[in-house]
C-alpha cells in the first residue's frame, strides 16, 4: 500500500507527502477501496500534452491524466499532473496552488475508485466528492 511522488520538473511541489498520502489513502478507504501502488508524477504542460496525444489521442492541455491499473478492490495507477495547469487554474479559480493541487490529486484518486466525469451529472458527482474529501481532510 503506497502512494509515491515523483517529478519530471526541476523542483518537486512543496507538499507534505506523508500527510497527502495518508489523506488520499483515507479518501480511497471511505470509497471502500484498498490502496495499492499509486504514483503521482508532477510534470510540465508539454510533457503531459505528449502523454495526452500518445495514449489518449487528445490534442489539448489538461491538468491530469490518470492511468488505471486497478484490480478487484485495490486501486493502483499513475497520475500525471501538470503543475503549469495547476498554477493557471489556481489563478483562474482564485485559490492557492496547493488547494488546486489537492483537488486534482483527489480527482485522480476518485477516477481510480471508478468515478467518471464525461457527462454533466458525472462532473457534478465528481465535484461533490472532491469537495467532501477536501473538507474532510482539511485540504481546502
Amino acid at each position: 500500500m503506497s502512494i509515491q511522488f515523483f517529478s519530471e520538473i526541476s523542483e518537486m511541489p512543496d507538499i507534505d507527502q506523508e500527510k497527502v498520502s495518508d489523506w488520499l489513502t483515507r479518501s480511497a478507504q471511505e470509497e471502500n477501496k484498498e490502496t495499492g501502488e499509486c504514483s503521482i508524477i508532477f510534470c510540465p504542460d508539454d510533457y503531459l500534452l505528449e502523454i495526452n496525444k500518445k495514449y489518449l489521442n487528445h490534442h489539448y492541455y489538461t491538468d491530469i491524466v490518470t492511468f488505471d491499473y486497478c484490480e478487484d478492490n485495490t486501486i493502483a495507477g499513475d497520475l500525471f499532473i501538470s503543475t503549469d495547469r495547476i498554477a493557471e487554474n489556481a489563478k483562474a479559480f482564485d485559490v492557492s496552488f496547493e488547494q488546486e493541487l489537492h483537488r486534482v490529486m483527489v480527482h485522480g484518486i476518485l477516477h481510480l475508485c471508478g468515478y467518471k466525469d464525461a457527462t454533466k451529472e458525472e462532473k457534478n458527482i465528481m465535484r461533490s466528492k472532491e469537495n467532501h474529501y477536501l473538507e474532510k481532510g482539511g485540504m481546502m
